[in-house]
């Protein structure tokens, strides 16, 4: 087209041209301003991430310092710290990268807003002629196989399909016919718009982190010997025995897993096998009065050796008696714990027991009784038999008195990871689970705080809830509601009361639902 000669046209043509062009800035602005927006959004959304990830990182530390769990712990501490500090390096990169794309742009005003929101030059030299958007996609990858490299092989293959960190290579078009990733993400971008994809990217480190750290956690509960209290212990089937018969015992570990095989040594007798977990000893008795033996277990833990001295003793006489534990050699306060007397020599039904510090009930045969105790610690338990001039002391036994384990907490049968949205919405609260406990005790949550970061979206809560039931806060019952696949639920603090009426801070639960 040929420009016009005449001034007054001239004039009117360029007039033309500055009205379409502040027209077109209008629309601009409109749009960078709800760029913006959302930028403030995902600040928001990621320093809330952060606060969280630190009580997880402050929760790992703990566990590690915990007495006997320092070599469990370690190694996935030691990867989680790993995780942070990469985490950390991305953070303070993509910042580094804001800024320079801010300066490039013209820089700041004085109370610190970005001069020239709408200059599209600055990312198209810095991201795409400079090639500066290919190492910012090399350091999303390397960040994203190396989160995933730190957990175990099964939550791999799940993870590479739910980390948020991902690199999605654009479509093919007019403007970028190669389908170059730099091209395609901040080709002639306005500074507003790359500085919202940065803060996403961010947001995407931060909530893969939370994932990861959290499996770590996960698996290193998984591994552990689920003791109580790692101690030695030996059970003899026969406390008091004639002399000439045959004594026999069972040394384990308290709680003891059938899968391990523990070494153990005897200072008399002999250790006949080890199998499921559970060495045999015996030995012939002989001589009367109260007999000693002591050993070692040893119990490989995989990364380590665990050893632990043992002691019990056996009354060799011609007349005794002697405690069965029908659940294990310990007392768990706020249970029933079912025990057998027996007496040689005695009629059942002229046996008692006499335990201090405990309520003895006469059980559902003779020579059963129920036991409930009150404190922990060591007790003994003295049997008594009647007999023509009265009643008198025949045997004892040393028990050991505890706390009920603290249960697990649980909603859907999870205590983390990944939850089909659908099953989440029909689960009516938080369980608090007692697994692999011979006795039969309850807990009941009695409070716990919920949150939700919605996929898109700022965090919600967290909410109070008193008691285990969802139903019991509205708002938490109305964000279930609303809840959708690519939202996360974080349970926590989370305590429960059991039978023994203390109350327990249990587990907390990190669920993504699918």
């Amino acid at each position: 087209m040929s420009m016009p000669k005449e001034p007054r046209q001239l004039m009117i043509n360029l007039m033309y041209l500055v009205l379409t062009a502040m027209l077109a800035l209008n629309v601009s602005s409109e749009i960078l301003h709800a760029f913006k927006t959302i930028n403030q959004s995902i600040s928001a959304s990621n320093a809330s991430i952060e606060d969280k990830n630190s009580k997880l990182y402050a929760a790992l530390d703990e566990q590690q310092k915990q007495a006997g769990q320092e070599a469990r712990v370690k190694p996935f501490n030691d990867k989680a710290k790993q995780v942070k500090a990469a985490a950390e390096d991305m953070i303070k990169y993509l910042n580094d990268l804001k800024e320079k794309v801010i300066t490039e742009s013209g820089g700041r005003e004085a109370n610190g807003e970005i001069k020239r929101e709408d200059n599209i030059d600055a990312s198209t030299l810095l991201l795409v002629e400079k090639k500066g958007g290919n190492d910012l996609k090399k350091r999303l990858e390397d960040l994203r196989l190396m989160m995933i490299s730190v957990v175990n092989d099964d939550a791999q293959k799940q993870l590479a399909n739910e980390l948020p960190i991902k690199v999605i290579e654009p479509q093919k078009t007019d403007n970028n016919p190669q389908g170059d990733w730099s091209t395609g993400y901040f080709y002639n971008m306005p500074t507003m718009a790359v500085i919202t994809l940065l803060s996403k990217f961010q947001n995407d480190v931060r909530n893969s982190e939370a994932i990861i750290v959290n499996q770590l956690a996960k698996e290193a509960g998984d591994i552990q010997v689920k003791f109580d209290e790692m101690r030695a212990i030996a059970v003899p089937k026969t406390s008091y025995a004639l002399a000439g018969q045959k004594i026999e015992a069972s040394i384990m570990l308290a709680a003891y897993n059938k899968a391990i095989n523990p070494t153990v040594t005897s200072s008399s007798g002999r250790v006949t096998k080890v199998e499921n977990g559970v060495a045999s000893w015996e030995v012939t008795a002989g001589g009367v009065g109260l007999q000693t033996v002591k050993g070692q277990v040893s119990l490989n833990m995989g990364n380590r050796t665990e050893t632990r001295p043992y002691e019990f003793q056996y009354m060799v006489g011609s007349t005794g008696a002697s405690i069965q534990l029908d659940k294990m050699n310990v007392f768990y306060i706020g249970v029933d714990n079912p025990i057998t007397v027996t007496a040689a020599g005695y009629s059942l039904e002229d046996v008692s027991v006499n335990i201090p510090g405990t309520t003895v009930k006469p059980g559902a045969a003779k020579g059963q009784f129920v036991v409930r105790a009150e404190k922990p610690g060591k007790i003994v338990a003295a049997i008594n038999a009647k007999e023509a001039t009265g009643t008198k002391q025949v045997g004892a036994m040393e028990v050991r008195v505890k706390f009920i384990p603290d249960p697990v907490a649980k909603v859907g049968g999870k205590i983390g990871g990944a939850l089909p949205a659908n099953q989440f919405k029909v689960q009516r609260g938080i369980i608090a689970a007692l697994d692999n406990f011979d006795f039969d005790a309850r807990f009941i949550v009695t409070e716990f705080q919920m949150s939700m970061l919605p996929k898109r979206g700022e965090l919600i809560g967290p909410f109070s809830v008193r008691g285990p039931l969802f139903e019991t806060n509205k708002q938490v019952q109305e964000a279930i509601n609303r809840s959708k696949p690519g939202d996360r639920i974080y349970l926590e603090e989370i305590r429960a009361k059991g039978p023994d009426g203390r109350t327990r801070v249990l587990n907390p639960i990190s669920l993504t639902l699918q």
